[in-house]
This record gives structure tokens, sequence and C-alpha cells, in this order.
């Protein structure tokens, strides 16, 4: 494939944006009934087609990093990303949509910052490009996606035609590879090979909750969907498993190896730090969070720059100095 093209003129994406920049505002309060996982396992090849799910994980581009660590963005962009995340998963509870389907607008927005940067203080821009991901993963996922103008944008305010260009920026961003895997899809198939028919009151909400959690924590694009599904799993039976009992637990997964394993062991660690982090927090900001949702079954279920990234070229959306100046428009084991 060519050369992206990045004469982006990023004036026409101009919009109105006041003083509100909190990383987190009030959170959804989350529908049982809404959650559906994306399964659909053949009973007598599960094991193939979960390999052929891990398979495309890695054609898609996610990574299994060897250190584990993602790159620390600016202060700004942290808070701004928590505050995207915050938007669409409220906005997918404003419509109804599937979780999987803001899980999938995350990666969306995750994979597009791989490759391109915005510039420092742009959070109008940072809304404009949540609306387009939630405005794509609906598009791919529910079976009829919100006009732009029903898109609950609050203190912006952005053209029709706008958004349209950013679709194919983001389109165009990502190679058109839009059918992508989340955790939803490996957890009928994890349970079962841990828990068999017996399926613990609480397990799936535990779950979920520990999917979410990471979200806020991690860039999607370098942490396997698999992976985070099953240290999920783990997570939720036993807070205390060793790296050796989970490597005992899922050896049953033939096509993991030392690697897969030790992301699985950072994984799982990861999300019993967040646990522990969540103990010592009052209950009114946990409350607050949109990971605190609660799941009963799992039926309920421009002038442009180059900078290397060492996966390729990543390109940084840029703005001329009158963009600048102007205001913008508005089983388990245990050892």
């Amino acid at each position: 494939m060519g050369e992206l093209d990045t004469s982006f003129s990023c004036s026409s994406l101009l919009c109105r944006e006041t003083e509100e920049d909190a990383c987190f505002s009030e959170t959804e309060k989350e529908d049982d009934r809404s959650v559906y996982f994306k399964s659909c396992f053949v009973s007598d090849n599960e094991d193939e087609y979960i390999e052929m799910l891990v398979q495309r994980e890695i054609e898609i581009g996610f990574k299994t990093s060897a250190s584990f660590s993602d790159s620390k963005h600016k202060s700004w962009l942290e808070c701004a990303r928590l505050d995207a995340i915050q938007w669409m998963f409220n906005t997918r509870a404003i419509f109804g949509f599937q979780i999987h389907t803001a899980y999938l607008s995350v990666i969306y927005f995750d994979r597009f910052l791989s490759k391109r940067s915005i510039d420092d203080g742009k959070l109008w821009a940072i809304r404009l490009l949540s609306v387009t991901c939630l405005s794509l993963a609906a598009k791919m996922e529910e079976c009829s996606a919100p006009a732009f103008s029903e898109f609950p944008i609050q203190d912006y305010q952005f053209e029709n035609k706008t958004i349209q260009k950013m679709e194919l920026l983001v389109l165009t961003t990502l190679e058109w590879k839009m059918s992508s895997i989340t955790p939803f899809a490996y957890l009928d198939y994890f349970i079962h090979k841990f828990y068999g028919e017996y399926r613990p009151k609480g397990l799936v909400s535990k779950i979920m909750q520990l999917i979410m959690s990471m979200i806020k924590e991690i860039s999607l694009v370098d942490h396997r969907p698999s992976i985070i599904a099953v240290a999920a799993v783990l997570a939720a039976y036993d807070s205390r498993l060793t790296r050796k009992s989970i490597d005992l637990n899922v050896d049953f997964i033939s096509f993991w190896g030392t690697l897969e394993n030790e992301h699985i062991f950072w994984s799982y660690n990861m999300m019993q730090e967040i646990e522990m982090r969540k103990s010592k927090t009052p209950p009114s900001v946990i409350s607050s969070n949109y990971s605190s949702v609660t799941y009963s079954s799992l039926d309920a279920i421009e002038t442009s720059s180059a900078v290397s990234n060492g996966a390729g070229t990543k390109r940084k959306l840029t703005f001329n100095e009158s963009d600048r100046n102007s205001p913008p428009t508005k089983k388990f084991y245990q050892l």
C-alpha cells in the first residue's frame, strides 16, 4: 500500500470549545440487558475458531509487547483520552449500543493515535475523533447508526461534512481494517474451559468490570484482546495466582507460548493492582467510574511531519498558525 496522503488541513475541522476539560464526567447507569458477547463458536471446532481469531488479532495489528510498558503520553493527552473514553461509553448508553460497540470505538481511537498524533491541547480534535470512532463502530456493529447530528457533542459543534472528512481520514489511517476483535469474543470459550458448566454468581459481572477497568490503563493496540480476556477470567476467580499457576491454567492453549503467558501474567497483575486501588478509593468516587457497571449473565450481555515509531511511520496532525490563533468553531491451579 502506498504512503498515506497526509496533506490534511485541520482548519475545516474547527469547532467551539469551552473550558470543561475534566477527565471524567458523571458515568452512565449501565443496563445489564444491554450487554452482548460477540460469540459465534461452532461447538465441534471451538479450538480452531479461537486460534483463527488469535491469528486475526495479529493481522489487524494488535501487539504483544516484550516490555508491556505503554509509551507515556503527555498529561493533557492522557486526560483527553480518558475523557474521550467516558464520552464514548456514556453515548453508547444513550443510544443503547452494545458494550462491544463502545469497546470497538476505543480500539479505533487507540489505533488512530498509534499512527498519528494531535497537536497539544487540541481537545476539540480529540472530541471529533471520539465522535468519528463511535460512529464508525456503530455502523460496523449496530442495526442502525445515528445521524451525526444526533450525537451529544455538548460544548462542541461540528458540521456533518467535517465528521465525514474525519471518518475518511480514520478509515484511511486504519487501512480500512475495521472488523476488529474484542475480549468479549473469547469469554464464553474461556469461561467454559475454566469453569465448565459451573459459573459462580457474579462471575460475568466481575470479568466485565476487570476488562473495562483495563481500558483506562493501557493502549488497546498494545494488548491483544485474547490475552485481556483470559487474564480477566483468571483474575475474577482468584487474586493470588502465581506465574507458574497461570502457566498451568493456560497450558491447554497450544498456540500460545512463553511470551503470551508472560503477557497474561502482566495483565493479571495489572487487574489486581487496579482492584487494590479501588479498595482504597472512597465508594462515591468508584460509583462515578464507568468501569463499575454490573452484568448479570452472558445472554444479558494538513501540513504533516513523519515521526518514527519503530513499526512504520507515525503521522502528526498539525495545524497552521492561523488555526492556532483563531478561535475554534464550537479450571484453576493454585500454587
